[in-house]
């Protein structure tokens, strides 16, 4: 089944650090890009980073910028999100995301993960 699992998520205090990982399987993510994205109960969820398919285009969100770090290994089909300095605004479940998977001939379509809680708290 297609799936991505995210992980690496805890409790950090403020300033601290955390790296997540986002593994995909079933498919092969090299062939798209991949984002991480962040929700806190009751709010929308909002877009963190996204990587391109070779990990050279990275994009962040103005909040994260400088201090978390988006990055892949399509090797591991696997994406990470390096987050240093953290804040207590940084506490959220963090979910990945690839867009219109597709498998051989079949649209799998849009693919999320369960997501990994991340808080951050003196």
């Amino acid at each position: 089944q297609v799936q991505l699992v995210e992980s690496g998520g805890g409790l950090a205090q403020p300033g601290g650090s955390l790296r997540l990982s986002c593994a995909a399987s079933g498919f092969t993510s090299s062939g798209y890009s991949m984002k991480w994205y962040r929700q806190v109960p009751g709010k929308e969820r909002e877009l963190v980073a996204g990587v391109s398919l070779s990990g050279g285009n990275i994009n962040y969100a103005d909040s994260v910028k400088g201090r978390f770090t988006a990055s892949r290994d399509n090797a591991k089909n696997t994406m990470y999100l390096q987050m240093n300095s953290l804040k207590p605004e940084d506490t959220a479940v963090y979910y990945c995301n690839v867009n219109g998977v597709r498998i051989g001939a079949l649209w799998r379509g849009d693919v999320w993960g369960r997501g990994t809680q991340v808080t951050v708290s003196s």
